[in-house]
């Protein structure tokens, strides 16, 4: 590990009104004292999705190559992450068996490539169960979520 990349803490949370359906996310971001937070909504997208988003736009977000301590309440994402499950998908041109195709390969590719760039460490934490930080993620994502001025989430595929 290269001593001079700089440490920073994510916290992140997805949210949908209906799976599918207007959908957000939030981000904190913690580093050397400084803190940031994004979100951004979506017409039509599913929880998954915003969940994955999070992680990308807060790992986007950094200016150089970072040790990343990534936290999400999604199972979806540190499983397919920590468990090397989305890699395995991307290697089998995105089946997750013999039969059945991977979901939401473009954000897997986007995910995939930033953690090449940043030494991401996803950690799991229980949503609703008061930690500050994903509480505040959570609502970030819900009022991204009820804006008026959602974006278009162009790889969502019902």
């Amino acid at each position: 590990m290269n001593q001079s990349l700089e440490s920073v803490t994510i916290y992140t949370d997805g949210a949908c009104m209906g799976n599918p359906g207007p959908g957000g996310y939030g981000v904190v971001l913690l580093h050397q004292g400084d803190r940031q937070e994004l979100s951004a909504g979506y017409r039509l997208t599913t929880n998954n999705r915003m969940e994955m988003m999070a992680a990308i736009a807060a790992l986007e977000a950094l200016s150089n190559p970072s040790v990343v301590t990534l936290y999400s309440d999604s199972q979806y994402l540190i499983n397919a992450m920590e468990k090397g499950w989305a890699k395995k998908w991307q290697a089998n041109g995105w089946k997750r068996n013999a039969k059945e195709m991977a979901k939401n390969p473009d954000l897997w590719e986007r995910l995939l490539k930033l953690c090449k760039e940043h030494k991401v460490k996803f950690i799991w934490v229980r949503g609703h169960s008061g930690n500050t930080e994903n509480e505040k993620c959570d609502r970030l994502a819900v009022a991204a979520a009820k804006q008026s001025n959602l974006l278009s989430d162009g790889g969502y595929q019902p």
